[in-house]
Protein backbone atom coordinates (compact mmCIF):
# COMPACT_ATOMS: atom_id res chain seq x y z
CA UNK A 1 0.00 0.00 0.00
CA UNK A 2 2.83 2.41 0.81
CA UNK A 3 4.17 1.98 -2.75
CA UNK A 4 0.97 3.55 -4.07
CA UNK A 5 1.08 6.46 -1.60
CA UNK A 6 4.74 7.26 -2.31
CA UNK A 7 4.20 6.96 -6.07
CA UNK A 8 1.27 9.38 -5.88
CA UNK A 9 3.32 11.85 -3.83
CA UNK A 10 6.24 11.75 -6.28
CA UNK A 11 3.91 12.67 -9.13
CA UNK A 12 3.43 16.24 -7.88
CA UNK A 13 5.80 18.65 -6.17
CA UNK A 14 4.99 20.47 -2.94
CA UNK A 15 5.78 24.19 -2.53
CA UNK A 16 8.50 23.44 0.00
CA UNK A 17 10.25 21.00 -2.36
CA UNK A 18 13.24 21.94 -4.47
CA UNK A 19 13.55 23.29 -7.99
CA UNK A 20 14.56 19.90 -9.37
CA UNK A 21 11.40 18.26 -8.05
CA UNK A 22 9.20 21.00 -9.44
CA UNK A 23 10.95 20.64 -12.81
CA UNK A 24 10.24 16.91 -12.81
CA UNK A 25 6.57 17.65 -12.09
CA UNK A 26 6.56 20.10 -14.99
CA UNK A 27 7.97 17.42 -17.31
CA UNK A 28 5.31 15.03 -15.99
CA UNK A 29 2.65 17.58 -16.92
CA UNK A 30 4.12 17.92 -20.42
CA UNK A 31 4.09 14.13 -20.79
CA UNK A 32 0.43 14.04 -19.74
CA UNK A 33 -0.51 16.74 -22.24
CA UNK A 34 1.44 15.07 -25.05
CA UNK A 35 -0.26 11.75 -24.43
CA UNK A 36 -3.68 13.44 -24.18
CA UNK A 37 -3.20 15.27 -27.48
CA UNK A 38 -2.00 12.13 -29.23
CA UNK A 39 -4.92 10.03 -28.01
CA UNK A 40 -7.46 12.75 -28.80
CA UNK A 41 -6.05 13.22 -32.30
CA UNK A 42 -6.18 9.46 -32.92
CA UNK A 43 -9.83 9.23 -31.81
CA UNK A 44 -10.90 12.24 -33.89
CA UNK A 45 -9.07 11.13 -37.05
CA UNK A 46 -10.44 7.58 -36.88
CA UNK A 47 -13.95 8.96 -36.28
CA UNK A 48 -13.63 11.21 -39.34
CA UNK A 49 -12.36 8.28 -41.42
CA UNK A 50 -15.34 6.22 -40.23
CA UNK A 51 -17.59 9.14 -41.15
CA UNK A 52 -16.17 9.31 -44.67
CA UNK A 53 -16.58 5.55 -45.03
CA UNK A 54 -20.20 5.72 -43.84
CA UNK A 55 -20.99 8.68 -46.11
CA UNK A 56 -19.43 6.92 -49.08
CA UNK A 57 -21.33 3.74 -48.33
CA UNK A 58 -24.66 5.56 -48.02
CA UNK A 59 -24.14 7.42 -51.29
CA UNK A 60 -23.19 4.28 -53.17
CA UNK A 61 -26.09 2.30 -51.71
CA UNK A 62 -28.42 5.12 -52.69
CA UNK A 63 -27.92 3.89 -56.25
CA UNK A 64 -26.52 0.36 -55.92
CA UNK A 65 -28.47 -2.41 -54.24
CA UNK A 66 -27.05 -4.76 -51.62
CA UNK A 67 -27.12 -7.85 -53.87
CA UNK A 68 -27.57 -8.27 -57.64
CA UNK A 69 -28.63 -11.46 -59.41
CA UNK A 70 -27.92 -11.77 -63.12
CA UNK A 71 -27.07 -14.43 -65.68
CA UNK A 72 -23.89 -15.13 -67.59
CA UNK A 73 -25.65 -14.29 -70.87
CA UNK A 74 -26.61 -10.85 -69.56
CA UNK A 75 -30.37 -11.47 -69.68
CA UNK A 76 -32.82 -13.18 -67.32
CA UNK A 77 -35.90 -14.63 -69.02
CA UNK A 78 -37.48 -16.11 -65.87
CA UNK A 79 -36.82 -13.15 -63.58
CA UNK A 80 -40.15 -13.53 -61.74
CA UNK A 81 -39.05 -16.99 -60.55
CA UNK A 82 -35.74 -15.50 -59.44
CA UNK A 83 -37.63 -12.89 -57.41
CA UNK A 84 -39.77 -15.59 -55.81
CA UNK A 85 -36.75 -17.76 -55.07
CA UNK A 86 -34.80 -14.89 -53.52
CA UNK A 87 -37.83 -13.93 -51.40
CA UNK A 88 -37.65 -17.35 -49.74
CA UNK A 89 -34.41 -16.33 -48.04
CA UNK A 90 -35.39 -15.01 -44.60
CA UNK A 91 -32.93 -12.11 -44.75
CA UNK A 92 -34.05 -10.70 -48.12
CA UNK A 93 -36.33 -7.70 -47.52
CA UNK A 94 -37.12 -6.58 -51.09
CA UNK A 95 -36.41 -7.37 -54.73
CA UNK A 96 -36.73 -5.36 -57.94
CA UNK A 97 -35.94 -6.28 -61.58
CA UNK A 98 -33.95 -3.94 -63.76
CA UNK A 99 -32.68 -3.48 -67.31
CA UNK A 100 -29.25 -1.96 -67.82
CA UNK A 101 -27.57 -1.09 -71.11
CA UNK A 102 -25.35 1.54 -72.67
CA UNK A 103 -26.70 4.46 -74.63
CA UNK A 104 -25.96 7.93 -75.95
CA UNK A 105 -27.95 11.08 -75.22
CA UNK A 106 -28.08 14.12 -77.46
CA UNK A 107 -29.50 17.58 -76.65
CA UNK A 108 -28.75 21.14 -77.67
CA UNK A 109 -25.73 20.10 -79.71
CA UNK A 110 -24.23 18.13 -76.79
CA UNK A 111 -23.70 14.36 -76.90
CA UNK A 112 -22.88 12.19 -73.92
CA UNK A 113 -22.50 8.45 -73.45
CA UNK A 114 -24.03 6.98 -70.31
CA UNK A 115 -25.63 3.92 -68.74
CA UNK A 116 -29.38 3.50 -69.11
CA UNK A 117 -31.14 1.71 -66.27
CA UNK A 118 -34.72 0.59 -66.68
CA UNK A 119 -36.57 0.37 -63.37
CA UNK A 120 -40.01 -0.17 -61.90
CA UNK A 121 -40.59 3.07 -59.93
CA UNK A 122 -43.08 1.46 -57.54
CA UNK A 123 -40.50 -1.04 -56.22
CA UNK A 124 -37.20 0.75 -56.90
CA UNK A 125 -37.23 2.66 -53.61
CA UNK A 126 -37.44 -0.65 -51.75
CA UNK A 127 -33.95 -1.65 -52.94
CA UNK A 128 -32.28 1.76 -53.43
CA UNK A 129 -32.72 5.27 -52.07
CA UNK A 130 -33.23 7.49 -55.08
CA UNK A 131 -36.15 9.37 -53.53
CA UNK A 132 -34.05 11.43 -51.11
CA UNK A 133 -31.54 12.28 -53.85
CA UNK A 134 -34.07 13.78 -56.28
CA UNK A 135 -33.41 17.46 -56.97
CA UNK A 136 -36.48 17.82 -59.17
CA UNK A 137 -39.30 15.54 -60.23
CA UNK A 138 -40.13 12.09 -58.87
CA UNK A 139 -39.50 8.51 -59.94
CA UNK A 140 -43.27 8.00 -60.03
CA UNK A 141 -43.34 10.22 -63.11
CA UNK A 142 -41.68 7.41 -65.09
CA UNK A 143 -44.82 6.01 -66.74
CA UNK A 144 -44.58 3.12 -69.23
CA UNK A 145 -45.19 4.22 -72.79
CA UNK A 146 -44.57 7.93 -72.13
CA UNK A 147 -40.78 7.57 -72.42
CA UNK A 148 -39.77 9.77 -69.51
CA UNK A 149 -36.18 9.89 -68.28
CA UNK A 150 -34.46 10.91 -65.03
CA UNK A 151 -30.90 12.23 -65.37
CA UNK A 152 -27.97 12.57 -63.02
CA UNK A 153 -27.19 16.21 -62.16
CA UNK A 154 -23.78 16.26 -63.87
CA UNK A 155 -25.19 14.54 -66.95
CA UNK A 156 -28.03 17.07 -67.14
CA UNK A 157 -25.55 19.93 -66.77
CA UNK A 158 -23.34 18.54 -69.54
CA UNK A 159 -26.34 18.19 -71.85
CA UNK A 160 -27.74 21.60 -70.83
CA UNK A 161 -31.01 19.87 -70.05
CA UNK A 162 -33.65 20.73 -67.46
CA UNK A 163 -36.93 19.17 -66.43
CA UNK A 164 -39.36 19.16 -69.36
CA UNK A 165 -36.72 19.14 -72.11
CA UNK A 166 -36.77 16.49 -74.82
CA UNK A 167 -33.64 14.41 -75.46
CA UNK A 168 -32.68 11.95 -78.15
CA UNK A 169 -31.51 8.55 -76.93
CA UNK A 170 -29.48 6.35 -79.27
CA UNK A 171 -29.17 2.63 -78.52
CA UNK A 172 -26.01 1.00 -79.96
CA UNK A 173 -27.88 -2.23 -80.70
CA UNK A 174 -29.10 -1.15 -84.15
CA UNK A 175 -30.98 -2.46 -87.15
CA UNK A 176 -28.96 -4.36 -89.75
CA UNK A 177 -29.70 -3.12 -93.30
CA UNK A 178 -27.97 -3.78 -96.63
CA UNK A 179 -26.45 -0.30 -96.46
CA UNK A 180 -25.32 -0.13 -92.82
CA UNK A 181 -26.19 -0.81 -89.21
CA UNK A 182 -28.63 1.87 -88.08
CA UNK A 183 -28.82 2.64 -84.34
CA UNK A 184 -32.23 2.74 -82.72
CA UNK A 185 -33.28 6.28 -81.85
CA UNK A 186 -36.00 7.38 -79.45
CA UNK A 187 -37.01 10.72 -78.01
CA UNK A 188 -37.35 10.96 -74.21
CA UNK A 189 -38.66 13.77 -72.02
CA UNK A 190 -36.78 14.74 -68.84
CA UNK A 191 -39.09 14.23 -65.85
CA UNK A 192 -36.55 14.46 -63.05
CA UNK A 193 -32.94 15.08 -62.00
CA UNK A 194 -31.12 13.34 -59.15
CA UNK A 195 -27.84 14.08 -57.39
CA UNK A 196 -26.23 11.29 -55.40
CA UNK A 197 -23.00 13.15 -54.74
CA UNK A 198 -20.74 10.71 -56.59
CA UNK A 199 -19.47 11.74 -60.00
CA UNK A 200 -19.62 8.17 -61.34
CA UNK A 201 -23.42 8.12 -61.03
CA UNK A 202 -24.28 11.80 -61.40
CA UNK A 203 -22.49 12.01 -64.74
CA UNK A 204 -23.13 8.59 -66.22
CA UNK A 205 -26.53 7.24 -65.19
CA UNK A 206 -30.04 7.81 -66.59
CA UNK A 207 -33.22 6.15 -65.36
CA UNK A 208 -36.18 5.15 -67.52
CA UNK A 209 -39.17 2.89 -66.97
CA UNK A 210 -38.29 -0.79 -67.35
CA UNK A 211 -41.01 -1.28 -69.99
CA UNK A 212 -39.60 1.55 -72.11
CA UNK A 213 -36.08 0.12 -71.77
CA UNK A 214 -37.30 -3.33 -72.84
CA UNK A 215 -38.93 -1.84 -75.93
CA UNK A 216 -35.91 0.28 -76.84
CA UNK A 217 -33.44 -2.59 -76.48
CA UNK A 218 -35.86 -5.24 -77.77
CA UNK A 219 -35.67 -7.44 -74.71
CA UNK A 220 -39.36 -8.47 -74.73
CA UNK A 221 -40.05 -9.55 -71.13
CA UNK A 222 -36.43 -10.26 -70.29
CA UNK A 223 -34.40 -8.20 -67.81
CA UNK A 224 -30.72 -7.73 -67.06
CA UNK A 225 -31.08 -8.90 -63.47
CA UNK A 226 -32.75 -8.57 -60.10
CA UNK A 227 -31.62 -6.23 -57.34
CA UNK A 228 -32.09 -7.20 -53.68
CA UNK A 229 -32.10 -5.46 -50.33
CA UNK A 230 -31.12 -7.49 -47.26
CA UNK A 231 -31.58 -6.82 -43.56
CA UNK A 232 -27.84 -6.31 -42.92
CA UNK A 233 -25.73 -4.74 -45.66
CA UNK A 234 -22.52 -6.03 -44.05
CA UNK A 235 -23.85 -9.59 -44.35
CA UNK A 236 -24.53 -9.15 -48.09
CA UNK A 237 -21.56 -11.32 -49.25
CA UNK A 238 -22.64 -14.26 -47.08
CA UNK A 239 -26.32 -13.86 -48.00
CA UNK A 240 -25.36 -13.72 -51.68
CA UNK A 241 -23.61 -17.09 -51.39
CA UNK A 242 -26.59 -18.59 -49.54
CA UNK A 243 -29.02 -17.38 -52.22
CA UNK A 244 -27.69 -19.91 -54.72
CA UNK A 245 -29.52 -22.63 -52.77
CA UNK A 246 -32.85 -20.81 -53.19
CA UNK A 247 -32.61 -20.25 -56.95
CA UNK A 248 -33.87 -22.84 -59.43
CA UNK A 249 -31.81 -21.48 -62.36
CA UNK A 250 -28.16 -20.84 -63.02
CA UNK A 251 -27.41 -17.28 -61.93
CA UNK A 252 -24.53 -14.97 -61.17
CA UNK A 253 -24.78 -13.37 -57.71
CA UNK A 254 -22.78 -10.28 -56.81
CA UNK A 255 -22.95 -7.76 -53.97
CA UNK A 256 -22.05 -4.15 -53.28
CA UNK A 257 -18.68 -5.02 -51.72
CA UNK A 258 -17.54 -6.52 -55.04
CA UNK A 259 -18.93 -3.89 -57.38
CA UNK A 260 -17.29 -1.03 -55.45
CA UNK A 261 -14.51 -2.80 -53.60
CA UNK A 262 -11.91 -0.24 -54.74
CA UNK A 263 -13.59 2.61 -52.84
CA UNK A 264 -13.87 0.77 -49.56
CA UNK A 265 -10.44 -0.84 -49.76
CA UNK A 266 -8.88 2.57 -50.33
CA UNK A 267 -10.69 4.05 -47.31
CA UNK A 268 -9.88 1.02 -45.15
CA UNK A 269 -6.17 1.09 -46.06
CA UNK A 270 -6.01 4.82 -45.43
CA UNK A 271 -7.72 4.35 -42.07
CA UNK A 272 -5.21 1.69 -41.00
CA UNK A 273 -2.23 3.77 -42.11
CA UNK A 274 -3.54 6.82 -40.26
CA UNK A 275 -3.98 4.67 -37.17
CA UNK A 276 -0.37 3.48 -37.35
CA UNK A 277 1.01 6.96 -38.02
CA UNK A 278 -0.91 8.59 -35.18
CA UNK A 279 -0.11 5.67 -32.91
CA UNK A 280 3.57 6.59 -33.32
CA UNK A 281 2.70 10.05 -31.96
CA UNK A 282 1.04 8.40 -28.96
CA UNK A 283 4.09 6.15 -28.55
CA UNK A 284 6.43 9.17 -28.54
CA UNK A 285 4.26 10.87 -25.93
CA UNK A 286 4.09 7.69 -23.85
CA UNK A 287 7.84 7.16 -23.93
CA UNK A 288 8.40 10.73 -22.72
CA UNK A 289 7.47 9.16 -19.43
CA UNK A 290 10.81 7.33 -19.61
CA UNK A 291 12.79 10.58 -19.36
CA UNK A 292 10.49 11.82 -16.59
CA UNK A 293 11.01 8.70 -14.51
CA UNK A 294 14.76 8.57 -15.17
CA UNK A 295 15.08 12.12 -13.79
CA UNK A 296 12.84 11.17 -10.87
CA UNK A 297 14.98 8.13 -10.07
CA UNK A 298 18.16 10.23 -10.18
CA UNK A 299 16.60 12.88 -7.93
CA UNK A 300 15.25 10.35 -5.43
CA UNK A 301 18.45 8.37 -4.85
CA UNK A 302 18.55 9.38 -1.20
CA UNK A 303 14.90 8.41 -0.70
CA UNK A 304 15.53 5.07 -2.37
CA UNK A 305 18.52 4.46 -0.07
CA UNK A 306 16.45 5.23 3.02
CA UNK A 307 13.63 2.95 1.88
CA UNK A 308 16.06 0.13 1.12
CA UNK A 309 17.69 0.62 4.54
CA UNK A 310 14.28 0.40 6.20
CA UNK A 311 13.70 -2.94 4.46
CA UNK A 312 11.95 -2.09 1.21
CA UNK A 313 12.48 -4.78 -1.40
CA UNK A 314 13.60 -4.07 -4.99
CA UNK A 315 10.10 -5.02 -6.14
CA UNK A 316 8.60 -2.36 -3.87
CA UNK A 317 10.98 0.29 -5.22
CA UNK A 318 10.09 -0.77 -8.76
CA UNK A 319 6.37 -0.61 -7.92
CA UNK A 320 6.71 2.97 -6.61
CA UNK A 321 8.03 4.33 -9.88
CA UNK A 322 5.67 2.18 -11.94
CA UNK A 323 2.80 3.76 -10.00
CA UNK A 324 4.21 7.20 -10.75
CA UNK A 325 4.56 6.51 -14.48
CA UNK A 326 1.23 4.72 -14.72
CA UNK A 327 -0.53 7.61 -13.01
CA UNK A 328 1.02 10.11 -15.42
CA UNK A 329 -0.07 7.98 -18.36
CA UNK A 330 -3.54 7.27 -16.98
CA UNK A 331 -4.33 10.94 -16.37
CA UNK A 332 -3.12 11.84 -19.87
CA UNK A 333 -5.01 8.91 -21.37
CA UNK A 334 -8.25 9.80 -19.59
CA UNK A 335 -7.97 13.45 -20.66
CA UNK A 336 -7.23 12.42 -24.25
CA UNK A 337 -10.18 10.02 -24.43
CA UNK A 338 -12.55 12.59 -22.92
CA UNK A 339 -11.35 15.35 -25.25
CA UNK A 340 -11.28 13.13 -28.33
CA UNK A 341 -14.76 11.73 -27.75
CA UNK A 342 -16.19 15.20 -27.07
CA UNK A 343 -14.62 16.62 -30.23
CA UNK A 344 -15.64 13.63 -32.38
CA UNK A 345 -19.25 13.90 -31.22
CA UNK A 346 -19.40 17.67 -31.81
CA UNK A 347 -17.24 18.04 -34.90
CA UNK A 348 -20.25 19.26 -36.88
CA UNK A 349 -20.35 22.26 -34.54
CA UNK A 350 -16.63 22.83 -34.01
CA UNK A 351 -15.58 22.79 -37.68
CA UNK A 352 -18.16 25.38 -38.87
CA UNK A 353 -17.18 27.61 -35.93
CA UNK A 354 -13.50 27.39 -36.94
CA UNK A 355 -14.42 28.10 -40.57
CA UNK A 356 -16.28 31.26 -39.50
CA UNK A 357 -13.39 32.43 -37.32
CA UNK A 358 -10.69 31.71 -39.91
CA UNK A 359 -12.80 32.81 -42.89
CA UNK A 360 -12.13 29.70 -44.99
CA UNK A 361 -13.84 26.50 -46.07
CA UNK A 362 -12.02 23.26 -45.30
CA UNK A 363 -14.03 21.18 -47.81
CA UNK A 364 -15.26 23.45 -50.58
CA UNK A 365 -18.46 22.30 -52.30
CA UNK A 366 -16.94 23.29 -55.64
CA UNK A 367 -14.12 20.77 -55.19
CA UNK A 368 -15.41 18.02 -52.88
CA UNK A 369 -18.67 16.12 -53.16
CA UNK A 370 -18.61 15.58 -49.39
CA UNK A 371 -18.49 19.22 -48.31
CA UNK A 372 -19.16 18.66 -44.59
CA UNK A 373 -16.65 16.91 -42.35
CA UNK A 374 -18.43 13.71 -41.25
CA UNK A 375 -17.76 11.90 -37.99
CA UNK A 376 -18.83 8.44 -36.88
CA UNK A 377 -17.50 7.52 -33.44
CA UNK A 378 -17.00 3.78 -32.87
CA UNK A 379 -16.58 2.86 -29.23
CA UNK A 380 -14.60 -0.20 -30.30
CA UNK A 381 -11.98 2.17 -31.76
CA UNK A 382 -11.94 4.14 -28.51
CA UNK A 383 -11.43 0.92 -26.54
CA UNK A 384 -8.61 -0.22 -28.83
CA UNK A 385 -6.87 3.16 -28.58
CA UNK A 386 -7.23 3.18 -24.80
CA UNK A 387 -5.84 -0.33 -24.35
CA UNK A 388 -2.91 0.16 -26.74
CA UNK A 389 -2.00 3.55 -25.21
CA UNK A 390 -2.16 2.12 -21.68
CA UNK A 391 0.08 -0.79 -22.66
CA UNK A 392 2.59 1.65 -24.16
CA UNK A 393 2.50 3.63 -20.91
CA UNK A 394 3.20 0.51 -18.85
CA UNK A 395 6.08 -0.44 -21.12
CA UNK A 396 7.54 3.03 -20.72
CA UNK A 397 7.71 2.61 -16.93
CA UNK A 398 9.61 -0.68 -16.94
CA UNK A 399 13.19 0.44 -17.60
CA UNK A 400 13.29 3.43 -15.16
CA UNK A 401 11.56 1.37 -12.46
CA UNK A 402 13.97 -1.54 -12.99
CA UNK A 403 16.89 0.91 -12.80
CA UNK A 404 15.53 2.28 -9.51
CA UNK A 405 15.17 -1.23 -8.06
CA UNK A 406 18.85 -1.95 -8.83
CA UNK A 407 20.03 1.03 -6.79
CA UNK A 408 22.05 -0.03 -3.73
CA UNK A 409 21.73 2.00 -0.46
CA UNK A 410 25.47 2.54 0.05
CA UNK A 411 25.99 3.62 -3.56
CA UNK A 412 23.05 6.04 -3.43
CA UNK A 413 24.24 7.66 -0.21
CA UNK A 414 27.79 7.96 -1.57
CA UNK A 415 26.49 9.86 -4.60
CA UNK A 416 24.49 12.13 -2.35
Amino acid sequence: MYELLIGLRYTRAQPREGVANRFISFISLISMLGLALGVAALIVVLSVMNGFQKELRERILGVVSHVQISSESGELADWSQVVQGAARHPRVKAAAPYVQAQGMLSHDGQVRGMMVRGILPEVEDSVADFARHMRSGKLAQLVPGEFGIVLGSELARALRATTGDKLTLLAPQGLVTPAAILPRVKQFRVVGIFEVGMFEFDSGLALVHMGDAQKLYRMDDRVTGVRLKVDDLFAAPRIGRELLRFLDTDAWVSDWTRSHANFFRAVEIEKRMMFLILLLIVAVAAFNIVSTLVMAVTDKRADIAILRTLGASPKSIMAIFMVQGTLIGSVGLAAGIAGGVALALNIDVVVPALENVLGLKFLSRDVYYISDLPSDLHWSDVGTIGVVSFVLTLLATLYPSWRASRTQPAEALRHE
